[in-house]
C-alpha cells in the first residue's frame, strides 16, 4: 500500500520552515534549562534530565550551519529517540502537526546548503512556503557517529 499523506511536526530554523515526521517525535519541549557538558562539540548545546533520563541537547541551528540563537531568544525542543538514547532537538519554534500529501515532496534543490542537503529528504510548498522535510537519523548523523 501507498502511503497518501505523511504528517510533520511544523518548526522553525532561522525563519525556514521545516518538518520532522511526526512519528520521530516523542514530546515537545518549552524553554528547559540545560546542563553545560564540557569539551562537548559546539552544536551539542548540553543535555537534560527528562523523567530520570538524560537526553542530548543537540542545537539544529548549529548543525545546520545557521549561527546560534543565543540563551536570551528561547527556544522549544523535539524529543526523540535513535538507537536507545534520547536527544532534544533544539529548534527556534514548534508550530503544529500538518498533513501533507506524498506526492507533493518534490526533490532537494542543488542550491540547499550542504548540511541542510545531507539532513533533507526533499521540500514541500506549503501555503506559498517552502517546507524542509529533516530526516531525523541524517540530522543526528555527525553527533552519533
Amino acid at each position: 500500500m501507498v502511503e497518501a499523506e505523511r504528517e510533520f511536526v511544523t518548526l522553525t530554523l532561522g525563519g525556514q520552515l521545516c518538518g520532522i515526521p511526526v512519528l520521530d517525535v516523542q514530546d515537545v519541549l518549552g524553554d528547559e534549562k540545560l546542563t553545560p557538558v564540557p569539551l562537548a562539540p559546539p552544536e551539542i548545546a548540553g543535555c537534560l534530565n527528562l523523567r530520570g533520563r538524560i537526553a542530548t541537547a543537540v542545537d539544529v541551528r548549529r548543525q545546520l550551519g545557521l549561527p546560534s540563537a543565543g540563551d536570551a531568544a528561547g527556544h522549544m525542543s523535539l524529543v526523540t529517540e535513535q538507537d536507545g538514547e534520547l536527544y532534544a532537538l533544539i529548534v527556534d519554534r514548534v508550530i503544529e502537526v500538518v498533513r501533507l500529501p506524498t506526492a507533493g515532496l518534490e526533490p532537494v534543490p542543488p542550491t540547499l546548503p550542504v548540511g541542510w542537503a545531507a539532513a533533507s529528504t526533499g521540500i514541500y510548498r506549503v501555503n506559498g512556503r517552502l517546507l524542509i522535510g529533516l530526516d531525523v537519523k541524517r540530522l543526528l548523523a555527525a553527533v552519533t557517529e
